[in-house]
């Protein structure tokens, strides 16, 4: 059996499907599809979320801690990273404005996949994100570690050539992946406590 880690890029995949029809697949298990996408001789060791809580809306903030809480009760580990301010200008009225960007997500995608290869825990890394700045670590692993596989799959509606061109193989999510991959509604924890998905997402 070959070992396999996954390493899922949190706002990557939820900007893919930050639109109606696709809400009710936020309330998603990613130990659900990290079994669907992989191959039958391969052990999933780990599956990593990369993610970092808002601080400008409560709203989401709870929404957000309540699937990582969910998340965390079907065994996925949760990697943060942080908001930051910046200053970004527009393109039609060229003024500068202040903007919450995601960081650290893909240096720490980076470190993990780097780390994790360098103690050998794994045979072959699943990357689920089509965001380019990976394609310096993926290039890399591949140099550093040639026995070890890279397949990166694709989010929703989303792709990129450079990653293409860098990893060992590339796939899209689709629908029917995220139908079969959704967690229970309410999710129970071990002590009772129900975690139900937001109404919102339904």
């Amino acid at each position: 059996m070959k070992n396999t880690i996954f390493f899922i890029d949190g706002f990557n995949f939820y900007h893919s499907i930050d639109k109606p029809k696709y809400y009710k697949y936020k309330w998603i298990d990613f130990s659900k599809l990290a079994s669907l996408l992989s191959q039958p001789d391969e052990k999933i060791k780990k599956t990593y979320f990369f993610t970092a809580l808002t601080k400008w809306s409560k709203d989401k903030q709870n929404r957000h801690k309540l699937l990582i809480k969910a998340l965390k009760s079907v065994r996925v580990q949760v990697v943060y990273g942080k908001f930051k301010k910046q200053d970004v200008r527009c393109r039609i009225c060229n003024k500068t404005f202040k903007k919450h960007i995601e960081k650290q997500t893909d240096v720490n995608i980076s470190v993990y996949l780097f780390k994790l290869a360098f103690k050998n825990k794994y045979d072959k890394a699943y990357i689920i994100s089509a965001d380019s700045d990976l394609v310096p670590a993926i290039r890399a692993i591949k140099e550093s570690f040639p026995k070890k596989k890279i397949d990166v799959i694709f989010p929703i509606g989303r792709a990129s050539k450079d990653i293409k061109k860098a990893s060992d193989y590339t796939v899209k999510i689709k629908e029917k992946h995220l139908k079969q991959s959704m967690l229970p509604d309410p999710v129970i924890l071990k002590d009772g406590t129900e975690l139900s998905c937001p109404p919102t997402w339904k």
